[in-house]
């Protein structure tokens, strides 16, 4: 007698193997990880979403770094005017020291309006490197034009 054999039918097997897909990403995750602080790079400033208000008359008095229309940095602790131009390092310095004695102590930027915007992101860097936690903007009045 003849013995007849079946085959076993294979059946299709209906998984994704995913192990790839999971290489994929993470290899991007890294990629994105990688890059994010790289473009992310910037000066933080608190910008006000309404119309600007004077500091409070009880407020101590701010430190204003200034730039004049010459690109010159001075450096005003409230102590008087400011008398001779400083260089960034030396702002630095100052400004660090005073930080730390007065954490609190509100700082401003009085720029020209004619200097290259590239001067005042130098000295907010600046500001920042000093320990400044947030810088403010001094502007004059429309109505005083």
């Amino acid at each position: 007698m003849m013995q007849v054999y079946q085959r076993k039918r294979r059946r299709p097997v209906a998984e994704i193997n995913v192990v790839p897909y999971i290489d994929v990403m993470l290899v991007l995750l890294i990629i994105f990880m990688v890059t994010a602080p790289i473009v992310s790079q910037g000066v933080k400033v608190d910008l006000p979403s309404a119309q600007a208000e004077a500091l409070p008359a009880d407020s101590k008095p701010p430190l204003v770094a200034s730039i004049d229309a010459v690109g010159e940095y001075f450096l005003n602790d409230g102590d008087g005017p400011a008398s001779s131009p400083k260089t960034l390092e030396e702002i630095t310095i100052e400004v660090a020291a005073i930080i730390e004695l007065e954490p609190e102590r509100p700082v401003v930027i009085k720029g020209d309006k004619n200097i290259p915007y590239d001067r005042v992101i130098q000295l907010m860097a600046t500001l920042q490197a000093a320990g400044v936690p947030s810088v403010g903007l001094m502007t004059e009045s429309p109505e005083a034009n």
